[in-house]
């Protein structure tokens, strides 16, 4: 097979999957209008993701983070476990 032949393959996916973007996106525009994007914390899974931002809030700062704040679920003070590891008592 020929050199183009093969970059087209492998360059064809990206390429149709940034045309469906777009036409999406252009779709959406022109149903609701201007979109504002930013960044969103979840602090039920202590993640961020990017996604259209309501017109009254605001976008996650990550400046103002501070990693004490999340409690994670899968951490328990005083599990079974934890109290098994300890072998001084």
């Amino acid at each position: 097979m020929e050199a183009q032949v093969i970059a087209f393959l492998i360059l064809c996916p990206f390429a149709l999957a940034f045309v469906y973007a777009a036409v999406h996106e252009i779709r959406r525009y022109k149903s609701e209008g201007r979109a504002t994007y930013g960044l969103v914390y979840n602090e039920e899974t202590g993640t961020t993701h990017v996604t259209g931002i309501a017109e009254g809030e605001e976008g996650y700062d990550p400046e103002s983070y501070d990693p004490n704040d999340y409690s994670d679920p899968d951490i328990s003070d005083g599990s079974d476990d934890d109290r098994s590891r300890d072998t001084s008592k």
